[in-house]
């Protein structure tokens, strides 16, 4: 049975940092990203890596400020995230698919969140 498990959210002030993280089980995937949702608004895409070549995509609201990373030991994927605005605010996902892509529609398999809060 496949499992995505979030961990890492909270409460951070603006400028300040925090890394979230997602341990996968149940098999091996091609891709894994983040994706955020804000109160309000759509599931947006955030940050993405290729599991084997280790390929990174990034929204360009977060880049150069956001870093994906993987543990292929750990079958663990990360997301340091920096300079952190209350726009950042959101519950992060994070998702796995078989393909190579940054379309929520394209990942099958979803974890249940972490809220990560910027305040002002």
């Amino acid at each position: 049975q496949v499992q995505l498990v979030e961990s890492g959210g909270g409460l951070v002030q603006a400028g300040g940092s925090l890394r979230v993280s997602c341990a996968a089980s149940g098999r091996t995937f091609t891709t894994m990203g983040w994706f955020r949702r804000a109160p309000g608004k759509e599931r947006e895409f955030v940050a993405a890596i290729d599991w084997i070549g280790q390929r990174t995509y990034y929204a360009d609201s977060v880049k150069g400020r956001f870093i994906i990373s993987r543990d292929n030991a750990k079958n663990t994927m990360y997301l340091q995230m920096n300079s952190l605005t209350p726009e950042d605010s959101a519950v992060y996902f994070c998702a796995a698919t078989r393909s190579v892509s940054i379309r929520w529609a394209d990942y099958d398999y979803w974890g249940r969140g972490t809220q990560v809060t910027v305040s002002s």
